[in-house]
């Protein structure tokens, strides 16, 4: 007698049981490397400093967040020896961000400091509308682009500046880590924190060091006003949803190269809510799977924990099980003790990282279904061009 398909059933829960603590345990030596590439990208040496040149910082804010002004503000304490214009941009008089604007202005009278109001909209990306319509105002050639929810550090400008004069490079981008805005407490804003320092941070290094991905983000993009021309300008990118890695692909097909100078600026996370957060993952993974299929699709191999946790619920937390999930959960506290050692961060607590790492697994396996996201406030379908058009 057989048994009958109790038995049978239970056969194959051990046996996916196993297959899953083997994965898992791939996903254990990817973080081991992960956090080995981390090591290696923060040890490459700096370039020696050059003469510098006059720079254009482009700044297009929406509204206000928690710690605009501090990130703002530390655009404005670099150790630079060179004229330096920022240039802040919005769509709307009104907005909030205006004021700290202003704050900055009345408390740095000496440095140019600008702020452009224009309504013009050019497509469905209000961020490109926006740097069309401040480029008028920059004064030097060389620009270089941040997100409003960037901080930097006084070193960071110069750094991003000698690596745009090597030779063949046209474009400069940044590694980031997460940060909690200052004031902010919130559960949600931690895990996004380390979503970006401990999901994404490290997926990005082992990509660009296996030689894998080119990765542009809006972090920083630095380039020269004759490299903006050559590619078409911003214009180009007025309907894209991905904006800042459409750029630096357009910069590569011109045939200059991406630099990636060993520094990361800090992300400012302000998570008001889990369904916030969620629809911000989300974009950014179907983002990623709309960019780079197959890539997404590898980085399965990063959720080791999940797969962990599985196999130790399907094999009644056997030793085997059990053995899997603290090689996986033993390998991710390596990589998060890395990432904060090389960068000198603490995005989260480690007791979170359990948790952090489910989330991001069920934001992975939501992003395959769905060919919508969320961004500031309204709903968007995107082509398979990385078109974006507002539903």
């Amino acid at each position: 007698m057989g048994g009958g398909p109790g038995k049978d059933m239970a056969h194959l829960f051990i046996t996916v049981g196993w297959a899953l603590a083997g994965f898992s345990l791939l996903g254990a030596a990817y973080a081991l490397f992960a956090a080995l590439q981390v090591h290696r990208f923060m040890r490459l040496e700096h370039p020696g400093a050059g003469a510098r040149a006059a720079v254009t910082i482009l700044k297009p804010l929406h509204g206000s967040e928690p710690g605009l002004l501090e990130n703002l503000e530390s655009f404005c304490l670099q150790d630079y020896a060179a004229p330096l214009q920022i240039v802040f941009g919005v769509h709307d008089a009104a907005d909030p961000a205006t004021r700290v604007v202003r704050a900055l202005q009345a408390k740095y009278p000496a440095l140019d400091l600008v702020l452009v109001i224009d309504t013009a909209l050019h497509g469905s990306n209000g961020k490109i509308s926006n740097l069309i319509n401040m480029q008028a105002a920059a004064k030097h050639d060389v620009l270089v682009l941040a997100d409003s929810d960037i901080a930097v550090t006084p070193r960071w400008l110069a750094q991003v500046t000698e690596a745009l004069v090597r030779p063949g490079v046209g474009i400069v981008t940044c590694l980031y880590t997460g940060a909690v805005a200052p004031g902010e407490k919130g559960l949600w804003s931690r895990l996004a924190a380390m979503g970006t320092s401990y999901e994404f941070l490290p997926n990005v290094v082992v990509g660009t060091g296996l030689g894998l991905a080119t990765p542009c983000f809006g972090s920083t993009i630095a380039l020269t006003r004759n490299t903006l021309n050559e590619i078409g300008g911003f214009a180009v990118f007025a309907d894209r949803l991905a904006d800042d890695y459409h750029i630096g692909r357009a910069v590569r097909e011109a045939g200059y190269l991406l630099a990636m100078p060993a520094l990361g600026v800090a992300h400012t996370a302000a998570e008001p809510s889990f369904a916030d957060l969620f629809r911000h993952e989300q974009r950014w993974r179907r983002t990623i799977r709309n960019l780079d299929p197959a890539g997404n699709a590898g980085s399965v191999v990063t959720f080791g924990f999940a797969f962990a946790l599985m196999s130790a619920l399907l094999l009644g937390f056997a030793p085997a099980g059990l053995c899997a999930l603290a090689a996986t959960l033993g390998a991710r506290l390596i990589l998060k003790h890395t990432i904060d050692r090389a960068f000198g961060t603490d995005a989260g607590p480690a007791w979170l990282l359990p948790l952090r790492d489910l989330l991001s697994f069920a934001v992975f396996v939501n992003a395959l279904f769905g060919e919508t996201v969320h961004w500031r406030g309204a709903r968007f379908g995107i082509a398979p061009t990385g078109a974006m058009s507002q539903i």
